[in-house]
């Protein structure tokens, strides 16, 4: 059972690096922008992969749902492509979801950078008040 596990690993692998080429180099869809394979889970039976990704710098959800269009309805031409540089005797059926936890990611790390920022400016603004109470006190 685990060495099933372990083969579904590599097979994702293989295919998360192979993807990112292929959808760059044979996918020529004017609706597709730059698009980032981070991540394939590929099913225990490698009958499925899911394939997740993000567009670099889209946040429209319109675009994102119509690149996640074209990439779906390209699965098919995309699993022959795979089935020519993996050899394996059957190539998991494709299905592209877009990837949140990224954007996500990228969202809490500008909240974090903000807050931060803003407690600088909070405690800069605490330091200058103090030094001036402190100047004050010598005038006296």
């Amino acid at each position: 059972m685990a060495r099933e596990f372990h083969r579904a690993d590599r097979v994702a692998d293989a295919m998360r690096r192979e993807l990112a080429q292929l959808i760059q180099r044979e996918v020529r869809d004017p609706r597709l922008g730059m698009i980032n394979v981070n991540d394939v889970e590929v099913s225990r039976d490698l009958a499925t992969a899911k394939v997740f990704v993000t567009l670099v710098g889209e946040d429209d959800r319109a675009r994102i749902n119509t690149s996640m269009e074209v990439l779906n309805k390209a699965a098919g031409f995309l699993r022959s492509q795979l089935a020519r540089s993996i050899q394996m005797r059957t190539i998991p059926r494709l299905q592209f979801r877009y990837d949140e936890t990224s954007v996500r990611g990228q969202q809490l790390s500008a909240l974090i950078d903000e807050a931060v920022k803003a407690d600088r400016e909070h405690h800069t603004d605490d330091d200058k008040s103090s030094g001036e109470d402190l100047d004050d006190s010598k005038e006296d």
